[in-house]
C-alpha cells in the first residue's frame, strides 16, 4: 500500500538528484525530513535539516539499523530514488516496520513512464494522420523520431499543447522549402519543436523572434490576469538558449527585437549572427510562420501584418492561442487574415488552441 501524506519522511539514499528534488518538495509542504546515506561523508548532508547514517541495504544489520532509525525519529514514510533499495523495501518494509510506508512508486517505473508516453504519442500520430493537403505529403518521420521530439519537448517549460504538436508534426510533411519563423519564443518549447521538425523534413532554417524585454510583455488581457504574473525576461532568454543550444548546429538563430522591427531586419539581411548560435544564412522566404507574440489586439494584428505577406505559396501560418481564455487578440488577427486573404487560403483549421492556415500552392 502506498501513501503520500506521511508527516516525517526518511530520504535514503539522500544524495541522488531525485532525492534532492523530493527534499525541496517535502520542505515546501512543511514535512519533517531526515536525510540518510551509507557514505562516511556525503556532500548532500548539508542540504538536510536532520541526518542519520544507515548501512548499505546489503549489510547484515541494515534491517535492525533502519528499525532503530524509524523509532528514534518517529519516521512514518520513506522516499528512495534507488531502484534496488526501493525493491528491497517494497518486499521487506512490512516485516521491518509495518506502520511505515514507501511514499514513492518504483523509480524504474517513474523513469520509464515519460518514454512510454512519448512512444504512445508517436503511435497515435502514425495511426491517425491528418489529411491536410491535396498533394501527396512527404512520408512521416519514424515513430522513434516523433517520440524523441515529444520527449524532449516535454522537458522544456511552455504552453505548446499536445494537439498543437500533433498538428505541427503533420503540417511539416507538406511544407515547402524555406525559412521557419517564430514570433514569440520565450523559453523555447515550440522553438525546439519547429527546429526539430524543420531538420527532420529538410524544410529550412529556423528564426526565433522575441525581444525578451519586460516592456514588451504587457498583454492587456481583459482582466489583467496575465500582466500580473512576475517574469524575468533576461532569465527567459537564458533558458531559451539552454534549451536550443544542443539542437542548433547552424540551423537556428534569433533576433532579440520586437516583431515589426525584426521583420525589417529580416528583409534587410539574410544572414543572422549571434554570439551564442553563430551565423545562419536564411532563404528570405517563409515556409512556416508561427505567431505567438504579444496577444493584445494591436500587437497580434501587427505581427500578422508584418510577417504573413512573406509566407510563400503552399506555406503555413500558425496563429497560436487563437482560442485564449484571457482575450481574443490572436483570434481577431487570424479571422481578419482569413477574411482579407480568402483567395490565397487553401485550408484552415483549429487544433489544440491554435489556428492553422495553409496558403494555396500557386
Amino acid at each position: 500500500m502506498m501513501a503520500r501524506m506521511a508527516k516525517t519522511i526518511l530520504i535514503f539514499p539522500a544524495g541522488m538528484p531525485r532525492a534532492l528534488a523530493y527534499l525541496e518538495q517535502a520542505l515546501t509542504e512543511g514535512q519533517r525530513v531526515i536525510g540518510s546515506s551509507s557514505l562516511g561523508h556525503d556532500p548532500a548532508r548539508e542540504a538536510y535539516p536532520e541526518w542519520a547514517f544507515l548501512p548499505y541495504v546489503s549489510a547484515p544489520d541494515f534491517n535492525e539499523s533502519l528499525r532503530r532509525l524509524i523509532a528514534e525519529f518517529g519516521i512514518d514514510g520513506i522516499f528512495t530514488p534507488n531502484p534496488v533499495v526501493w525493491d528491497y523495501l517494497h518486499r521487506s518494509l512490512q516485516e521491518i516496520s509495518p506502520e511505515v510506508v514507501l511514499v514513492n512508486t518504483s523509480p524504474v517505473a517513474s523513469e520509464v513512464a515519460p518514454y512510454q508516453k512519448a512512444m504512445q504519442f508517436a503511435a497515435s500520430i502514425l495511426a491517425t494522420p491528418l489529411q491536410l493537403a491535396a498533394s501527396q505529403p512527404k512520408p512521416s518521420i519514424s515513430a522513434l523520431e516523433i517520440a524523441s521530439l515529444f520527449r524532449h519537448a516535454e522537458t522544456i517549460p511552455g504552453m505548446c499543447d499536445h494537439e498543437k504538436i500533433r498538428a505541427l508534426c503533420e503540417i511539416f510533411r507538406s511544407a515547402p522549402q524555406g525559412d521557419v519563423v517564430e514570433i514569440g519564443s520565450w523559453w523555447g518549447k515550440s522553438a525546439f519543436v519547429l527546429t526539430r521538425l524543420a531538420q527532420c523534413y529538410g524544410v529550412g532554417h529556423v528564426l526565433c523572434v522575441d525581444p525578451w524585454a519586460s516592456e514588451n510583455l504587457i498583454q492587456n488581457d481583459e482582466q489583467g490576469l496575465i500582466d500580473r504574473i512576475p517574469v524575468d525576461a533576461n532569465e527567459a532568454f537564458s533558458i531559451f538558449l539552454i534549451n536550443l543550444l544542443p539542437y542548433a548546429h547552424g540551423t537556428v538563430n534569433y533576433l532579440r527585437l520586437p516583431s515589426v522591427t525584426a521583420a525589417a531586419e529580416y528583409q534587410r539581411s539574410r544572414k543572422i549572427s549571434t554570439p551564442e548560435l553563430g551565423d545562419v544564412d536564411y532563404a528570405g522566404k517563409i515556409a512556416v510562420l508561427h505567431i505567438d507574440g504579444n496577444h493584445s489586439d494591436e500587437n497580434a494584428r501587427a505581427d500578422v501584418a508584418a510577417w504573413a505577406s512573406r509566407v510563400m505559396p503552399g506555406g503555413w501560418i500558425v496563429v497560436d492561442d487563437y482560442i485564449w481564455p484571457y482575450g481574443n487578440g490572436p483570434q481577431k488577427a487570424g479571422d481578419e487574415f482569413l477574411r482579407d486573404n480568402a483567395d490565397r487560403v487553401e485550408l484552415s483549421f483549429v487544433m489544440g488552441s491554435a489556428l492553422f492556415i495553409r496558403l494555396r500552392p500557386f
